[in-house]
């Protein structure tokens, strides 16, 4: 469970996982402070927790940028008087073969999916183990250390990194109280699950066969996913990365 009055830092909160994990972060009593670069989305998902009788907070931050990253934790304590959960889920992606993708898009998903989980984490550490500890919950992917798909070469290199990042960072930290996982989801009911040109009800055709439960995943069943593992029920988890796809990597 999670303890009302604590203070919940999400990335890439502006839409999709994030926007769905800050609501149901908020909806367990937490006050949650969404970050990312795009300041109307972020005031969207405020908007909608507090409407929900929920306090949140933004503050626009490029997780790539460490002096961003450093801003984004030390505001969120400034303002509410501490960091106690996590959520790192800025991610982008982007789809070519090896041999056809240009080196500006390998770099661009590598610093926002890999490179700023270790930025953002970095700093929320540093805060935590300064201040008794605390729980981080990195969003990876079921593409990468679980699975392989030709043509997202850039994002499985990624997501498998933060699986293997999260996993070493569990290892160092928790004896600082830190208590860090991973949550990897499979095909949800976001935007990025969409191939190009491809309909939701495309999609619903295509993932009724691959995956063995049938569907799309809500973004509220991954929230649910990740506010549990935050919380004190998964308290025996360290270093865990709970794969949450509909039986696809089963």
């Amino acid at each position: 469970m999670i303890t009302p009055g604590e203070v919940v830092l999400i990335t890439g909160g502006g839409s999709g996982i994030g926007r769905a994990t800050a609501q149901a972060f908020a909806s367990a009593g937490a006050t949650v402070v969404v970050a990312g670069r795009n300041p109307d989305a972020l005031a969207g998902t405020v908007d909608l927790v507090r409407q929900a009788g929920g306090t949140a907070d933004a503050i626009t931050a490029d997780v790539t940028s460490e002096e961003d990253t450093a801003r984004m934790v030390a505001t969120t304590v400034e303002r509410h008087g501490g960091l106690h959960i996590a959520v790192n889920n800025a991610g982008v992606a982007a789809a070519a073969p090896v041999a056809d993708m240009d080196l500006d898009t390998w770099t661009r998903v590598l610093d926002t999916n890999l490179t700023g989980t270790w930025l953002s984490m970095k700093h929320e550490i540093g805060h935590m183990r300064r201040h008794g500890g605390g729980v981080i919950v990195n969003i990876a992917s079921n593409l990468g250390a679980h699975r392989r798909l030709p043509g997202f070469s850039a994002y499985i290199a990624a997501k498998a990194g933060v699986s293997a990042l999260t996993r070493t960072a569990a290892r160092e930290h928790i004896a600082d109280g830190i208590r860090i996982n991973a949550v990897s989801p499979g095909s949800s009911d976001t935007p990025m699950s969409l191939r190009p040109g491809e309909t939701e009800e495309d999609r619903a055709e295509r993932l009724r066969v691959a995956v063995p439960i049938g569907r799309v995943a809500t973004v509220d069943e991954i929230a649910n996913a990740v506010v549990w593992i935050a919380g004190d029920q998964a308290g025996y988890l360290v270093g865990h990365d709970l794969v949450v796809d509909g039986g696809v990597t089963a």
